[in-house]
Formats: C-alpha cells, sequence, structure tokens
C-alpha cells in the first residue's frame, strides 16, 4: 500500500507500522485477537462477551492489483434471558471479506468486493443459521500523522433452513486516529450495526467512543495493542449500554 511503498528501501519506523496497523486493506499479513464486553446485557443484567480472531491475509494477483481477505471468528459468551436459560458459549457466524485494492495507491486507498456470512454457530441463539453475502467497501487516507476511512458491508440471506429469520444487516465503521512518532495513538473506531428488519430501536446499535493503543516491537516481531471504551446512543432494549474493547495484534511485514 501507500505507506508501505514509501518505506519500501528502508526498516519501517513504529508510526509505519502503526499506520499499517490502522489500514483494513494494508499489504500486510496480520493476526488480531480482540475481545469486547458488555455489561448490564439481557433482563439478568449479566455480562456478555466477544472474543474475535481475526487473520488478514494479502495476496498478489498481479503488478496492479491485490485480494485482501479478512476472517472474524467470533467465540460468544452469550448471558441468560430467563431463569430457566443457562448461559450459552460457543463459536459464532464466522464472517469473511474479499477486497480487491489495487497494488500502487495514491491519497486515496481503496477496496472492494464481497462479504460472507457462514452458519458456523454451534447454538441457534449465536448465529443467524442462515447462508449470508454481501458487497464490502473500504475508503482511506493518511494526511501526516492521520488515518481516516471508513469500511462497510450490507449482507442478505440467500440459503438456510426456512425456519430462520431472514437476514439483512448493515455494517459500518469509521475510523479516526492520530498517531504519534513512538508509536501510539489515539483513535476512535465505533461500529455501527443496523438491522433493517427490526423497528423502533431494536433496529440500530450506534456507538460513540475513544481508545488509545500503541505499536510495538518484542524481539523484531511488530505488535499493535489498543483499548478503548463505547457508549451505545442507540440499542436495542435489552442490549448493554457499553462497549468495553481490547484488542491485540501480530504484524508480519513483507
Amino acid at each position: 500500500m501507500a505507506q508501505q511503498n514509501s518505506a519500501q528501501h528502508k526498516t519501517p519506523s513504529l508510526e509505519d507500522l502503526a499506520r499499517a496497523a490502522q489500514n483494513p486493506i494494508a499489504d500486510t499479513i496480520s493476526v488480531g485477537l480482540e475481545n469486547i464486553a458488555m455489561p448490564n446485557t439481557g433482563p439478568q443484567r449479566q455480562t456478555a462477551d466477544v472474543f474475535k480472531i481475526e487473520p488478514v491475509i494479502p495476496f498478489r494477483l498481479n503488478a496492479e492489483w491485490n485480494l485482501v481477505t479478512r476472517t472474524t471468528i467470533p467465540g460468544i459468551a452469550q448471558v441468560r434471558f430467563s431463569h430457566e436459560q443457562g448461559r450459552i458459549g460457543g463459536l459464532g457466524d464466522i464472517n469473511q471479506i474479499f477486497a480487491l485494492t489495487p497494488s500502487h495507491s495514491g491519497a486515496l486507498i481503496w477496496g472492494v468486493g464481497p462479504t460472507f456470512s457462514y452458519p458456523s454457530a454451534t447454538d441457534p441463539t449465536l448465529g443467524s443459521g442462515r447462508w449470508s453475502a454481501g458487497p464490502t467497501i473500504v475508503a482511506l487516507t493518511m494526511p501526516g500523522p492521520w488515518v481516516l476511512g471508513v469500511l462497510a458491508n450490507n449482507i442478505w440471506s440467500f440459503a438456510g433452513p426456512s425456519d430462520r429469520a431472514p437476514v439483512n444487516q448493515m455494517m459500518l465503521q469509521y475510523f479516526v486516529t492520530y498517531n504519534f512518532s513512538d508509536g501510539s495513538y489515539i483513535s476512535a473506531s465505533p461500529i455501527i450495526t443496523a438491522n433493517w428488519l427490526a423497528k423502533g430501536h431494536d433496529r440500530w446499535i450506534v456507538p460513540v467512543g475513544v481508545g488509545v493503543g500503541k505499536l510495538f516491537m518484542v524481539d523484531k516481531q511488530p505488535i499493535n495493542a489498543e483499548i478503548g471504551v463505547y457508549y451505545n446512543l442507540l440499542k436495542p432494549e435489552q442490549a448493554s449500554p457499553w462497549q468495553f474493547r481490547a484488542s491485540l495484534a501480530l504484524l508480519f511485514p513483507k
């Protein structure tokens, strides 16, 4: 990508590596781990938890184009929604993005492609039970120390059991990050979701908040760590008002 092309003949700085970690379609292999804790969820006001494994693998198609794959594998700890029901935990639906992006970007870095959601949940309450797909778009720019961009997609169900509800969902994540020369940064990257088949406040989750992070080296291995706190301005009635996010990612620059 643009930030990597400029550093092709020198060792990337901590700020260069941090900016690569913040680029969803960077030409850099990474493996991310993220945990989202949501207290006061459900009628019993318990803490729901989602743990994600997120490998990113770019493929060089030719001199002009790359294909970047982003896979999200969620582990979910669901809360009790009744006194009779116990807590449920297991694998959720796996999501995968395939973004076609130019190998040599200018000021605007972009990618487009499909996204797929696979009915991999180990319990019916942890996933949709449906095969779903739709378009994804990524666009960002990196003026000076800033990284400004958006990642958005919408999926519709196209196969699966007829007794499971259809899927029509949007995900939009904008990100605004200011980087410092030592690899540390301040970031806002809320994930806005909309279930278009729901009504009223059950349709939207709209968080606002901020996070801090740092790119550091451990025995020449770049590691990106970030923590953030987000408040849900809009949410379903039983959803938590808060999201506490913590992530760790290993980068493998070329």
